[in-house]
This record gives C-alpha cells, sequence and structure tokens, in this order.
C-alpha cells in the first residue's frame, strides 16, 4: 500500500465536486504495481471542454491543492482520446483507456471510442 492510497478517493470527490468529468481513471503503480512512498498518484481524467489542455489540468491541481498529494494529471476530451487512439495510435493514452482502474464514470457510455481488444499493459 503506498503512502497516499487512503487520499485517493477524497481527491476523486474533489474533482467530480470541482469539473463534473465524464471518467476518472487511475493508472500507474498506484493501479498496476506497488506503489512506495516516493510515488505519486497518475490520474487520466475524461472531460468534455473546449479549454486547453493545459487549462483543463490546471483546474483539477487548483481544486486538490490542499489535499497535499503528488498528483501527475492528464485531461482529455472523448475526441482527443478517440483521435490519440484511432489516429495516433498512441500507445499510452491507449493503455490507460484500456487497463487503467476505473476510479469515477458517469455513465457506461465511452462516446464511440474504439478500443483495441488487444491487451496492451505497456506500463506495468
Amino acid at each position: 500500500m503506498g503512502k497516499y492510497e487512503a487520499k485517493i478517493p477524497e481527491i476523486k470527490e474533489k474533482i467530480v465536486k470541482a469539473i463534473n468529468p465524464e471518467k476518472i481513471i487511475l493508472f500507474g503503480s498506484y493501479a498496476w504495481g506497488k506503489p512506495t512512498d516516493d510515488s505519486d498518484v497518475d490520474l487520466f481524467i475524461i472531460k468534455e471542454s473546449k479549454e486547453r489542455r493545459i487549462d483543463r489540468a490546471r483546474r483539477v491541481r487548483e481544486a486538490i491543492s490542499d489535499s497535499r498529494v503528488p498528483v501527475d494529471i492528464l485531461v482529455y476530451t472523448p475526441e482527443e482520446i478517440k483521435k490519440s487512439i484511432n489516429e495516433s495510435r498512441n500507445l499510452f493514452v491507449e493503455d490507460i483507456a484500456c487497463n487503467g482502474k476505473v476510479l469515477y464514470e458517469k455513465s457506461k457510455d465511452t462516446f464511440g471510442i474504439v478500443f483495441p481488444s488487444r491487451s496492451l499493459t505497456i506500463l506495468q
């Protein structure tokens, strides 16, 4: 169990309250491995937005700033995920989307994202 594991549900709730995301996915050592005391919490957030990706991440950081947990945040729109997986063949995004641990999901709709059937697990 990592140093920050008990804080993950609190962080999730703050994000849901602040930005109302479609989905929050945990990846990295807290999802797939054995987190150490130095491990950060890696979150992949899906959110419909017209904001730039950096501004979306900034809003999330502000919402969880009082948690005092090192967090790596990626905030993608459904369209960016589709493009990353189906057009760019971004294996990093694909592996998170297919194999990450879902912490929150507004609905089961995947926005028409075509997930490959293969299991990549390149980040284990």
